[in-house]
């Protein structure tokens, strides 16, 4: 039995990747727990990320405008979702790409009424493009069409992170994982669950968060089932 009824899935670019570009079985494999998932009666809205091709940021830095930048970023998670959009239909799962910046040849426009709609037909609805503003990541993105689309919970996939820790496990065998997390503590210590803009909305809106390592064995079905995995932040 499911515990949610309507879920948002953030999926970071970065977990989609393989050696070379983006790899079809990491693909799949997220398609079939999707259908899974869908398969119990779970509504599920999907953000995905573009930083395995192009991050805003990094092209600052090199001296891009930043606005440029970030509009490049969301053509990278339009790409994304177009890729996911095909591993899911695959397995015969329904889906709509939609997009916050018009790209009326290859995905519908954002409509919050129509992404409700097509939730409550049984459909998967990826959501590209962020939130179609520049110096806006996709994890405001997620947070915002959560909170729209009335998901009870934002399910945060990470690569090869299984959760928030007060440090860098990699850099720091020693670091802490919390099994459980407040809002406010995870903005006071700086912790990296996602930027403060998108954790601000989560508190100020009571969205609760479960940040997961996407590549665990059917991690995404187990975080709505509500078994124990990851760290759960919320009030």
């Amino acid at each position: 039995m499911a515990k949610y009824k309507r879920v948002l899935l953030k999926l970071s670019g970065e977990a989609l990747m393989g050696e070379s570009g983006l790899d079809p079985a990491i693909l799949s494999g997220i398609a079939q727990q999707i259908k899974e998932v869908r398969d119990t009666g779970v509504e599920v809205a999907i953000v995905v990320g573009g930083g395995n091709i192009w991050r805003g940021a990094a092209a600052e830095a090199r001296g891009m405008d930043r606005a440029t930048a970030d509009y490049a970023g969301m053509l990278g998670t339009l790409i994304n979702a177009l890729a996911l959009q095909d591993a899911l239909e695959k397995e015969g799962v329904a889906t709509r790409t939609q997009s916050a910046i018009a790209v009326q040849a290859v995905a519908e426009p954002y409509i919050r009424r129509r992404a409700i709609r097509h939730l409550e037909k049984g459909r998967a609805v990826l959501l590209a493009a962020g939130t179609g503003n520049p110096y806006m990541t996709t994890d405001t993105a997620a947070a915002l069409r959560a909170i729209e689309l009335g998901a009870e919970v934002l399910l945060m996939g990470k690569c090869r992170v299984d959760g928030v820790y007060d440090a860098d496990p990699v850099k720091n065998p020693q670091a802490k994982k919390f099994d459980t997390l407040s809002y406010m503590d995870a903005l006071k210590l700086r912790l990296e669950v996602m930027d403060s803009t998108a954790l601000s909305l989560c508190m100020d809106n009571g969205l609760p968060i479960i940040v997961f390592d996407l590549n665990a064995p059917r991690s995404i079905v187990r975080a709505v089932m509500g078994e124990p995995i990851g760290t759960m932040v919320s009030a």
